[in-house]
Formats: structure tokens, C-alpha cells, sequence
């Protein structure tokens, strides 16, 4: 049997976390997806995923999960290599299911392929190539690849999401062939008692479900506090366009785009925002896009469901006055 790979995604309260559609694409389609209601995330899948295997578990227990992992890996195919997003649960689940299998682990992964695995090193600086010869685990850098999802409906809606995915629920009971779970793993997650949501203010961009961001129609940097302030109050992170950084009017990290962080937000509010190619092309698919404009027909304006044909200034400072009101 020729080499093979799987995609192996962590699921929270059914959700695909960011770049594990892309893990997914990336297996050639067949995928593991493990975590709180695992079975909900297939609809997410369509398009995708041509064969799924769904393992319940505890997403923050990372022991656990990593055994579930290990058992569906040897019921579905032992031999395959193991490709996870390189998300935070992904991140923190990898190590300990290479270590299980013991399998190497090729960590910030931009190309996996059965036989060659390309990696960014120095912060992007550098890609190195590994030629792996026997069965591993990568995790994938999300944003790297890109999927098209389907979006031709089904006519079934009871089966909707599901078309032309086979689905088998996998109970994990004794894994064999792995470390017991009672053996003092070589690797470890520290936690603390309890899980925190993150922090909208310095998460990651690319996690963000909710971004606003903000262009070089905000006339000042006081305006970009001003927009951070507002993120925050609903629960957004902020984000920017290249000439803000460039004006150091916001740090790097918070920059969208082709030379900055590729998002896939559910929404996306911009004040400010022409819509240069650099920035819209790192936007991803938001599921909602509203935009708040002078310029009526510029590109940012013209992909938005709602469009605000107004001063973004102006409007920034009635929506902070808004929400002072509700809080």
C-alpha cells in the first residue's frame, strides 16, 4: 500500500478551529476530528473532507485526547502520516501523539506531502525541507495553502453537510501499541485549573473569529486606540492595513494581508478601509463583511454586505459613544 496521510483536527463545541479545513486539503481529505462535539464540525467539512472518523474527548485534556488520537490513527490506518493545523489545541496535541507513536514531529509546517515536508524557520525567514522516510506528525501553518469550499446546496437539508462524506464514530477503549497513559509522559502540557477564553486584544489575528480593522482613512494613531478600545467592547481584535504599520501607527502583528497575517474571520467591521488587493487577499472568506466608507465604490465597499457611506471617523465616534451608553 502506497503512503498515505491523515488530518487529525482538534474540535471545540463542534467548530473546525482556523487552518484545519487547510489540514484537511492537505491529507487528500480524510481526516480524524476528535474533541466536544466532533460530530457537529462535519458540516463545516463539506467540500473538503471526502472520509471522517469522529472520536469524542475533552479538548483540555491533552493526555486523553492524545490517546483517542493514537487509537482512531491504528483502527483507520497505522501507517498514515498525521497532519494537524497548527492552531493552539493543535499546537499543544501534536508533541504528545508524536511521542505516543513515537513518530518525528515536524512543528510550523507551509508544505506536507507524504515524502517531503517544508518548514518555516527564523520567523519565516527561512524554509528548510525535510525528507522524512517513515510515518510523522506535522502540524500546518495556517493561511499556507488555501482551500474553495463547496458551496452548492444540498437538497436534502436533513443530510446537509454530510453529502458524499462517509462518517464512522470511533470509541476508544484499549490502545495497543502505545505508551500506557499511567507511564510518566516525556511530554507535557502545563495548564491551570481552568481553561480562559483568550484575550481579543493580543490573540492571535489569524484566531480571531471577529476582527475590525482600520485603514488610512482614520486620520491619527489616538484613532487607532480609539478603534482598539471599540474592538475590544465587542469582542473583536483589532486589525490593520499596511500603511498603518508602515506610519507605526500599529505594531506588525496586527497588520492583514500578504505581507502581514492571513485571517478567516466569521465577521469583518473596517473603518477606513479602501480594499488594496494586499489586504483583501488575506482576508479569507468572513461570513459577514460590513465596511464604512466615503469612497462609495472602492473595492472594500464593493465585496461588504452592508456598506456605510460616511466619514469613518465621524462613525467610530458615535459607536464609542453607543456602546459608553450600554456599558
Amino acid at each position: 500500500m502506497p503512503p498515505s496521510m491523515l488530518a487529525v483536527v482538534p474540535v471545540r463545541d463542534g467548530r473546525i478551529p482556523a487552518g484545519g479545513l487547510e489540514a484537511i486539503a492537505e491529507a487528500g481529505g480524510r481526516a480524524i476530528l476528535v474533541g466536544s462535539d466532533a460530530a457537529s464540525a462535519v458540516e463545516e467539512c463539506r467540500g473538503i473532507a471526502s472520509a471522517a472518523w469522529i472520536v469524542d474527548g475533552d479538548p483540555t485534556d491533552v493526555i486523553a485526547t492524545a490517546i483517542g488520537v493514537a487509537g482512531a490513527v491504528a483502527f483507520v490506518d497505522e501507517t498514515a502520516s498525521l497532519v494537524l493545523p497548527a492552531s493552539p489545541d493543535g499546537r499543544d496535541l501534536a508533541p504528545h501523539v508524536a511521542d505516543l507513536l513515537g513518530r518525528r514531529l515536524f512543528a510550523g509546517a507551509v508544505e506536507v506531502v507524504v515524502d517531503r515536508v517544508r518548514t518555516s524557520q527564523d520567523g519565516g525567514l527561512r524554509i528548510a525541507e525535510h525528507r522524512p522516510t517513515a510515518p510523522f506528525v506535522a502540524t500546518l501553518q495556517p493561511g499556507t495553502r488555501g482551500v474553495e469550499v463547496a458551496t452548492s446546496p444540498s437538497s436534502n437539508t436533513e443530510n446537509a453537510g454530510i453529502e458524499n462524506i462517509g462518517i464512522e464514530h470511533v470509541k476508544i477503549e484499549n490502545v495497543a501499541g502505545v505508551r500506557s497513559v499511567d507511564e510518566s509522559p516525556r511530554v507535557r502540557t502545563v495548564m491551570s485549573e481552568k481553561v480562559l477564553p483568550p484575550d481579543v486584544t493580543t490573540m492571535d489575528l489569524a484566531e480571531a473569529p471577529r476582527i475590525v480593522g482600520g485603514g488610512a482613512g482614520l486620520e491619527s494613531a489616538e484613532r487607532f486606540a480609539q478603534l482598539a478600545r471599540v474592538s475590544a467592547a465587542i469582542d473583536a481584535s483589532m486589525g490593520v492595513t499596511r500603511v498603518i504599520t508602515d506610519r507605526a501607527w500599529a505594531e506588525h502583528d496586527r497588520q492583514i494581508g500578504t505581507t502581514g497575517v492571513v485571517v478567516s474571520p466569521r465577521l469583518y467591521l473596517s473603518f477606513g478601509v479602501s480594499g488594496a488587493v494586499q489586504h483583501t487577499s488575506g482576508l479569507g472568506q468572513p461570513e459577514h463583511v460590513i465596511s464604512v466608507n466615503l469612497d462609495a465604490h472602492c473595492p472594500m465597499m464593493q465585496m461588504s454586505d452592508l456598506a456605510v457611506v460616511s466619514d469613518a471617523n465621524l462613525v467610530l465616534d458615535e459607536l464609542e459613544r453607543l456602546l459608553g451608553e450600554r456599558r
